[in-house]
């Protein structure tokens, strides 16, 4: 089996996990707690109006993007895996809930969060972490969890 394709479960002798140096380097350019509390707030709107207008597209192109953030967070985290999975499925649920109206609504919650975001960013004073990597679009979700997940005593 390909190490690469197991999930990087703990520390090696080479230094911190994946993960955890992900999370160090998205949390650089989040110290602020005004743009952290803006985060907490943004980028699960944001995660919930992408499925949203994913879902109005198709249906399956909503399923298939959470199939392969699964992958993407299996490389990661168990921890975050499921946690990422159970989120997911409370998302699908919210869209679903929406019916006809969940592109506009998407579309709406989509600018605004993002406006949200910008705004957090500007407070900061350095840019978003997905302008340098895209993968921190993924990232953003994992490290709102790992504040809630420190409060909790919970280990990734």
């Amino acid at each position: 089996m390909n190490p690469s394709s197991t999930p990087d479960t703990s520390a090696t002798s080479d230094g911190p996990r994946q993960v955890d140096r992900l999370l160090a380097h998205y949390g650089e350019s989040h110290q602020n707690p005004t743009n952290e509390l803006i985060h907490f707030i943004a980028i699960p709107l944001i995660m919930l109006s992408l499925l949203g207008m994913m879902f109005a597209l198709h249906p399956w192109v909503a399923y298939l993007f959470i199939a392969a953030s699964m992958v993407y967070y299996l490389r990661l985290s168990l921890v975050f895996l499921g946690t990422m999975a159970l989120w997911s499925a409370i998302l699908l649920a919210l869209v679903h809930a929406m019916g006809a109206r969940v592109l506009p609504l998407s579309l709406a919650i989509f600018v605004g969060a993002w406006i949200l975001q910008f705004v957090g960013h500007k407070l900061e004073g350095k840019k978003p972490s997905f302008l340098e990597d895209i993968q921190y679009l993924w990232v953003g979700p994992l490290f709102v969890l790992s504040k809630l997940f420190g409060k909790l005593g919970i280990r990734w």
